[in-house]
Formats: C-alpha cells, structure tokens, sequence
C-alpha cells in the first residue's frame, strides 16, 4: 500500500506535541513537528487553562504539519488529559477559560458532596475512583459558587471534544473522556443522569457519547485555510491520554483472565489492566479503584497514582533557585544516593501541590521518623523507590480485584526513558517490566486513526504494527529480598 499520513494532537499537562504517523501498511514511523509548552495559569487565585493560547499552538502545528508532510493527511485527532472540560453556551460561545484540576475550588468538596449523595450511591452509578478534581466535583463546585457561566452553559465539552468542536463545529463527548467525568454510568453505557440531577446539575449540557474512531467531520474552512490541511478528516481517537497509551502497548492478548498490566507514566503513573467489563463491587470501591473506558469497547480498570510529577516539581523549583539539571543529571544523582534511605507515599495529599517538592519531601521523611533527606540526588531516589513500591501495593490489589496474576508489567510513555524507575519498579514488584513506546499517546492515537480509516483492521492488528515498529527493553528483577524489606517499611507509610 502506498504510505499513509496521520497527525496526532498529543497535549499532556505540562506540554504538547503534533506527532506525524507515517505507515507503510506493516510499520508505523513516528516524527514529531511541533512541541509547545503547557500548564496553569493563576488569574485572579484561580488555576485555568489558556485555551486560546492552546487553540493557536494546536493550528500552528497543524500547519507545520502540512509545510513538511504537505496536504496529504487522512485524518487528525487530539488526546489530552481527563477531567477538564469546557462550557458553550448559546450562539456557540466559549464561556471563558476551563478550570485547570488543581484549582483550589474542588478542596473539601468530597464531603459536601457525600452530605448529598454517599460515597457507595456515587460509585454504584460510575464506577470511578474518588478524586477532589472529577469533572462531578468541578460542577458541584461551581454550582456551590452560583456561577453565571454554569447557568449559561448549553454544552460540556472535555478538553479534546474542545478541539475538535473548533476544528469542525461538532460537538460530540468523546467515550474514553466521559469516563472520566464521575457521572457515566459504566455498567449502562450512558450518562448517570440521576446522579447529576441529584447535585441538581443541569443534564442539558451533555451531548451524544461517540466511540474511539468516529469521523467527526472536515474542517472548517477557516481552519483548513489557515493549516493547508485541506483534506484532512478530524477523528476522535481515544481521547483520554491514557486510553489511546494503553491502546499503544505491545502486549499480546491472553486468556479470559489478564495475565499484563500496564503503568501509563507521566506527570501521573496509572496503573491498571483492560477488562472486558466494568468491575463494580465493594472490593473496588474500597481499594478506590476505577473503570474508565478505552478502545475497542475495554473497561481500563485501574488506580492513579502520583507519578512523575514529584521530580518534575523538585525539578522547577531547584531550577528557579539556580540549579537547573536536566534529567539525565537527575537521574545519575540519584543511583549515586543511598539505596533506600528513606521512602514517602507518593499518594498522600500532602504531595498533591506543594509549593516546594524537595522540602514537602524532606519534611514527610522528618514526621515519619526516618533520615531527612538534604541532598538532590536522595531527594529524587527517594520519589522514584517510593514510586517502584506504591506500583507494588497497587499490583497486590489489582490481582485481587480482577482474579488474576499478573506476570508482565508494561510502562509506557515518558517514564520509560527513566531507567532507574523501571527497573526499580521490577526490582519492587518481582515482575519483568517491559519499557515502550515512549511515545505511546500519540502512537494509539495514529493507531486509532488509522483502524477508522480501515488501514487497520483491530486493536489486536494495531498491537501487532506496534510491536513491529517500535523497540522495547526488558528489566528483570533482581535484589528481591531487600526490596521485601523496603516494602514492609513502605506498608506502615500507607494509609491505603
């Protein structure tokens, strides 16, 4: 077949990326043309997202796109983070800018929200894992504040639904995305309409679910004029960045039961395995699990974990102050600190958004009673060990909750490149890790592409190009016994 060309939109927290997808039919080849920085930005003690500015990086790599490629793309599709969303209101007007998920509204908003609805009646109906910043909370926020832009609200879109609106007037709630929200009912299939009328949320604002694949339509022609991308259809991938990552990892399918796991590793790790159905019960909502939607029509039940985030963030403060490392520096500081000197729980909310990483760290060390931690290289040790054995906590109770063992990890995404993590994570967890694709969101995301367009024939066929195409590398397990060790102090850390 002659090659095709596809362009992924891949928009993480901390920055974006337009990825070129060019296949042959067997192999996929990847080459990224524009990269553009992401993040909050405060307005006013408030944590939005710049959406305009993100519209005009997503048009400009667009363009850049068809300066290299020319105007012979098939399709385009975003992928960003969960969660966000963004309000239209009549004459399809944006009502500002959305809320970025660590804004301070959300604090506190669990318990206000289980004086409504409790704790079990909320996960009966979505199966979702309790986080302060799910969509659900961010409205029931909103609707607690009075806000005018709530009232006027028409339309939700998340934040890759956002996009393609803009690119094509459409406006469809993409699956993978709306699993995200806590308020999509798992088991049905369908918005939890009487769980929002209950938080007396307006259930006009929701649209029609699309699956991963979907030909939203062209571009319009303002948008296509502006790009060269003339015939470029826009299709929805799987839209939450997780979904098309896992989408991307060279696992080959086993029996009834998962015999893999992935970690999506990022500013956050999720750890999880792809089901064939949801798994609501007691267990999972103790162990605050969560089913969330993936290509294919998969449940990804898994657990968000803290993930790179807490290097990141030492990373920019140390930075500010003068000391600006790179990540290779990084990570050779830390196999030079002290194995297991001290461990912290990534999880606790302590680590949630501090203003100093490396001190809130330091200070976790210091109330637990154990060494406080001075220099950088522990400091970042000290994250990742902590990181390798909360993945192991949460492997015990994924094997329990879907009846199974669980013989391969697979990371995918940036955290691949980190070697020290990977192999500390086998090293933690007993299991061999398989690293890549590092660039896997967009790699399902050109996978999905190319399965709408019938270039690909499955999910399975699209593993299979993927395992073709992109080298991986196998850690094995080693110093078990000492990791036993680290893992009962790390135990008595957790509250769970």
């Amino acid at each position: 077949m002659h090659e095709q060309f596809y362009l992924a939109v891949d928009i993480g927290a901390s920055s974006g990326r337009h990825v070129v997808g060019c296949f042959d039919g067997q192999r996929l080849r990847l080459e990224e043309v524009h990269r553009f920085a992401n993040g909050p930005v405060n307005v006013l003690g408030s944590l939005h997202w710049d959406m305009l500015a993100l519209w005009q990086h997503v048009q400009d790599g667009m363009a850049r796109a068809c300066e290299r490629f020319g105007d012979r793309f098939q399709s385009v599709g975003v992928a960003t983070w969960g969660v966000d969303f963004g309000l239209v209101g009549r004459g399809d007007t944006l009502l500002g800018n959305p809320y970025h998920y660590r804004d301070r509204q959300t604090d506190g908003i669990l318990q206000r929200a289980f004086s409504i609805a409790s704790r079990e009646e909320i996960f009966a109906a979505t199966g979702l894992q309790f986080m302060q910043f799910n969509t659900l909370y961010q409205l029931l926020a909103m609707r607690m504040a009075r806000s005018p832009i709530l009232e006027a609200a028409d339309s939700l879109l998340m934040m890759p639904d956002l996009f393609h609106w803009l690119m094509t007037g459409v406006k469809a709630n993409e699956f993978t995305n709306a699993t995200t929200t806590q308020f999509y009912d798992p088991l049905h299939r369908r918005w939890a309409v009487e769980l929002l009328a209950k938080f007396d949320l307006p259930t006009r604002i929701l649209g029609d679910v699309v699956e991963p694949g979907t030909r939203l339509g062209p571009l319009v022609h303002d948008v296509a004029a502006s790009t060269g991308l003339s015939h470029a259809a826009v299709v929805a991938p799987a839209t939450h960045d997780t979904a098309s990552a896992v989408l991307a990892v060279p696992a080959r399918s086993g029996g009834a039961k998962p015999d893999w796991c992935y970690i999506s590793s990022g500013t956050w790790s999720l750890l999880g395995v792809e089901l064939a159905q949801a798994v609501v019960n007691d267990d999972c909502l103790r162990l605050n699990f969560t089913n969330e939607g993936g290509a294919g029509h998969t449940t990804r039940l898994l657990k968000n974990i803290a993930g790179l985030w807490l290097v990141q963030e030492c990373r920019r403060v140390w930075s500010r102050g003068g000391r600006d490392y790179s990540w290779d520096q990084l990570e050779q500081m830390a196999m030079a600190a002290a194995p297991r000197a001290s461990l912290i729980n990534p999880d606790d909310h302590v680590f949630l958004a501090p203003a100093d990483m490396a001190r809130e760290i330091a200070e976790f060390c210091r109330r637990t009673g154990q060494t406080v931690l001075e220099s950088e290289g522990a400091i970042v040790r000290c994250a990742l060990e902590s990181l390798a054995l909360r993945y192991r906590r949460v492997l015990e109770w994924l094997e329990e909750l879907s009846d199974s063992r669980i013989a391969t990890i697979h990371i995918v995404g940036g955290g691949a490149q980190n070697r020290s993590l990977c192999q500390w994570t086998a090293d933690a967890c007993g299991r061999p890790v398989v690293a890549g694709p590092i660039e896997a969101t967009a790699t399902g995301n050109l996978a999905m592409q190319a399965i709408s367009a019938g270039s690909i024939a499955s999910v399975a066929e699209a593993r299979e190009v993927i395992r073709t195409s992109f080298d991986v590398e196998t850690y094995e397990p080693r110093a078990m016994d000492e990791w036993d060790e680290a893992y009962q102090c790390f135990l008595k850390l957790c509250d769970g």
